[in-house]
C-alpha cells in the first residue's frame, strides 16, 4: 500500500463471510473434540477438517484455549435455547439450572473440557480468562435475580441472603461437576442441586 493510500473498510459481505468461517471452525472443533478429546485435538487437524490452512485458523483463533472458549460460548447459547425457560419466572430459572445439570450428566466430554479450562483460566493472561469471568458474573446475576424475586415473594427461608446464596449455588454447580467426573456413579448432580434448592425455600417446589 503506497503512502497516503487509505485501505477500504471490509464490506458487509466480507464480515458475514468471516463470521460464517468462524462458526464453521467452532462447529468443526466440537466434532474433533467429540472424536479424540480436547487433549488429542490439534489446531492442524481442526484446520484440515475445516478446509483452511493452519495459519488461516490462527487468524480467527490464536490458541487452542481461545478456540475452546468459543466452543464453550456456543455451548452456553445452545443450552439456553434448548433448556431455558419459555416464560420467565424465578422458579423457572432455578429449574432451568437443575435441568442443565441433568443435561450435563449426559455429556461428560464437554463437562470435562469446561472443568479443565476453568482451572487453567484463573490466570488473568489466559485466553479464556475473560470468558469465565463474564460467565460466572452473568450466572451469579441470573441466579441472584431469581432468588431476590423469590425473597420478595416470601418464598425463601428466613436468613437466606439472595446474593450469598447465588454465589453458593454457582459454586455448588461447578464443584459437583468435579466430583461427578471423579466418581460419576456416586454423585447425582441434578439431585444434589434440587435438594439444595429445597433447603432455600420455605415450601417444597411443586
Amino acid at each position: 500500500m503506497s503512502d497516503g493510500e487509505v485501505k477500504a473498510p471490509a464490506s458487509p459481505r466480507g464480515y458475514a463471510k468471516g463470521r460464517a468461517r468462524r462458526e464453521q471452525i467452532v462447529t468443526t472443533a466440537v466434532e474433533v473434540y467429540a472424536d479424540v478429546g480436547y487433549q488429542g485435538a490439534s489446531l492442524r487437524e481442526i484446520a484440515k477438517r475445516s478446509g483452511i490452512s493452519h495459519v488461516g485458523l490462527h487468524y480467527y483463533f490464536p490458541s487452542r484455549e481461545a478456540l475452546l472458549a468459543a466452543v464453550l460460548e456456543r455451548r452456553d447459547e445452545e443450552d439456553t435455547a434448548r433448556l431455558g425457560p419459555k416464560a420467565y419466572s424465578p422458579r423457572a430459572v432455578v429449574q432451568h439450572l437443575v435441568d442443565l445439570a441433568d443435561h450435563n450428566a449426559r455429556h461428560p466430554g464437554m463437562v470435562e473440557l469446561y472443568v479443565r479450562l476453568a482451572a487453567e483460566a484463573i490466570a488473568g493472561d489466559h485466553p479464556a480468562h475473560l470468558y469465565f469471568r463474564d460467565h460466572y458474573r452473568t450466572t451469579r446475576e441470573y441466579v441472584h435475580r431469581a432468588l431476590r424475586e423469590l425473597a420478595d415473594q416470601g418464598a425463601l427461608r428466613d436468613g437466606v441472603d439472595p446474593g450469598v446464596a447465588a454465589a453458593g449455588f454457582v459454586a455448588l454447580m461447578d464443584g459437583l461437576q468435579v466430583q461427578w467426573l471423579t466418581s460419576p456413579g456416586e454423585v447425582d448432580m441434578a439431585g444434589v442441586l434440587r435438594s439444595h434448592v429445597e433447603q432455600l425455600l420455605r415450601e417444597p417446589s411443586a
